[in-house]
């Protein structure tokens, strides 16, 4: 009785084109979306919390935040 052998990297072919159309799907899905902006505003809201400078520092999050989902 012999067994067929299968290469290891078999399953593995072609993977290329479908790592490419989930990425753009995943891309379409989220374009402007406030998940994506969610870093920024949870890093803002952070340093936010430091007393007299907090506000000053949040600044440029806040623009990254606006710049993403306005």
């Amino acid at each position: 009785m012999t067994l067929a052998r299968h290469e290891p990297t078999d399953h593995y072919q072609n993977r290329g084109p479908r790592i490419a159309f989930v990425l753009a799907v995943a891309c379409v899905a989220l374009t402007g979306c406030g998940v994506v902006a969610a870093p920024c505003r949870i890093a803002s809201a952070g340093l936010k919390i430091v007393p007299l400078v907090g506000h000053v520092a949040a600044v440029p999050t806040d623009a990254c935040a606006a710049a993403i989902d306005p």
